[in-house]
């Protein structure tokens, strides 16, 4: 009996451990069979992890779920529990099969903006048009301007950009991650408060997309300059500009037969379907291959999607899914590259408070100023403002980049990721101050607190 015991115990233990190729004597290697096993545990452990953070971050902070999943995420990764309890960090999350949640967290993020495209009012685009585009410059030129001013100080701490970096180049690459909107995370703080249908929702949304779309573009040609070509600009570039142009232009017109199919038949088949996520997949691709991002694919197709029952049918199948379990691998994959540790010194923790500051006077003061001069009442500017100041984890993925390419070290990289949580977690909060909470003594957000209790419920 105890010899079964021992063999069950030695069995159970290696559960998580390589199993390799059924070969004797064969190096040790993840096995098919080892790479399902790690997913499926981490699918749990990530799925319970995000409902506890986030039902506490709502609670005790006043957070959206969103946030509560970012949070997560870097909870799960080896700022936390990598620090206490390192042997379950790895053993639940080991390197080999992070790829594999990769893969899904790309196929979630692109799902997901996929389904804000199928909410955009294309109405209130047109109608905000001069206030998106007045709100965009801002938001691009402000922060490449404060980047001109504080780049050259931040060179000449020892270790926060790599040895040998041009100015341009440091520059350049700062200027991108002050002037980076978290767009999927503006989109679901915009979704579950309920202003997706909002003229603020819908200007917010199509600035954020631009400021990003730009800030990708910026890190491409400094990526260029490290190794890549010219080649990889230039194709990023172009290359998505030109998709996008097929996508708004021709979408419509490819679209609309599919769309008169589902009005007769009164809802949408598995076959049609099948169709719709094809064309997303596709559309992912070839954003993801240009060197932009697959969420701005996603988000393209979703924005040129009819309106009506088939959009309605799209969201009704695809979002819970989308939101419940695929969405929180995004979160937690660029948590699992998070460390906290690194800002520890006081001298870095003042290097750190001054991008923080620095990013959120340049971000979120630029685009206040553009709404107002836009013509947008005070709190309706300040709101806007609030909510482009959010950075969250498209700063870490593009932060990332740049801590792998060899632009910015260690230390630089943990700065940019407290100034990418903090101006998250202030986003909820100071919108609710500046505007939120006057709109509902108006009783103008009434039923929107309503629908956000019961879509984070």
């Amino acid at each position: 009996m105890s010899d079964l015991w021992d063999s069950v115990q030695k069995t159970a233990s290696g559960l998580l451990h390589p199993h390799g190729p059924a070969v004797p004597g064969a190096a040790v290697s993840y096995a098919p069979g080892d790479f399902s096993i790690h997913f499926l545990l981490q699918l749990a452990v990530i799925l319970v992890t995000c409902r506890i953070v986030g039902w506490l971050g709502r609670r005790l902070l006043g957070q959206p779920q969103v946030v509560g999943e970012m949070i997560a995420g870097v909870v799960l990764g080896p700022s936390l529990l990598g620090l206490i309890w390192p042997d379950a960090q790895v053993a639940i999350f080991p390197k080999e099969t992070r790829n594999v949640l990769y893969a899904g967290a790309q196929l979630g993020v692109g799902l997901y903006m996929f389904l804000v495209g199928t909410t955009l009012r294309i109405d209130h685009v047109r109608t905000k048009v001069k206030s998106a585009a007045g709100v965009s410059v801002a938001g691009i030129a402000a922060p490449f301007a404060m980047a001109v001013l504080i780049a050259p100080w931040l060179m000449g701490v020892p270790g926060l950009f790599a040895a040998g970096i041009s100015q341009l180049n440091a520059t350049l690459f700062l200027g991108a991650c002050i002037a980076l909107t978290a767009f999927p995370m503006l989109a679901r703080i915009i979704n579950e408060r309920g202003l997706a249908n909002s003229a603020l929702g819908t200007l917010s949304l199509t600035a954020g997309a631009f400021d990003d779309a730009c800030s990708w573009c910026v890190l491409a040609i400094v990526l260029a300059t490290f190794g890549g070509g010219p080649g990889v600009a230039v194709i990023a570039i172009a290359g998505g500009a030109v998709w996008a142009a097929i996508v708004v232009f021709a979408g419509p017109r490819v679209l609309a037969p599919l769309a008169r199919r589902v009005e007769r038949q009164g809802e949408m088949g598995t076959e049609m379907l099948a169709i719709v996520l094809a064309l997303f997949c596709l559309s992912a691709f070839f954003m993801d291959a240009v060197g932009i991002h697959a969420i701005f694919g996603g988000f393209i197709l979703g924005a040129v999607m009819p309106r009506g029952l088939f959009s309605d049918e799209i969201r009704r199948k695809v979002e819970p899914l989308t939101v419940a379990l695929l969405l929180p691998m995004f979160f937690t994959y660029s948590g699992l590259n998070t460390r906290m540790d690194m800002v520890n010194s006081p001298a870095l923790l003042l290097v750190a408070l001054g991008i923080l500051a620095a990013s959120v006077l340049a971000k979120g003061g630029a685009c206040y100023l553009a709404a107002r001069l836009a013509g947008e009442d005070n709190r309706t500017a300040l709101g806007i403002g609030a909510l482009m100041n959010s950075r969250g984890l498209m700063e870490l993925i593009i932060i990332n980049i740049g801590l792998q390419k060899g632009i910015i070290g260690p230390a630089l990289f943990a700065m940019l990721v407290l100034m990418a949580i903090v101006t998250t977690m202030m986003a909820g909060p100071l919108f609710e101050l500046v505007y939120g909470r006057h709109a509902r003594k108006r009783g103008e957000l009434g039923a929107i607190a309503q629908a956000e209790m019961a879509r984070t419920a």
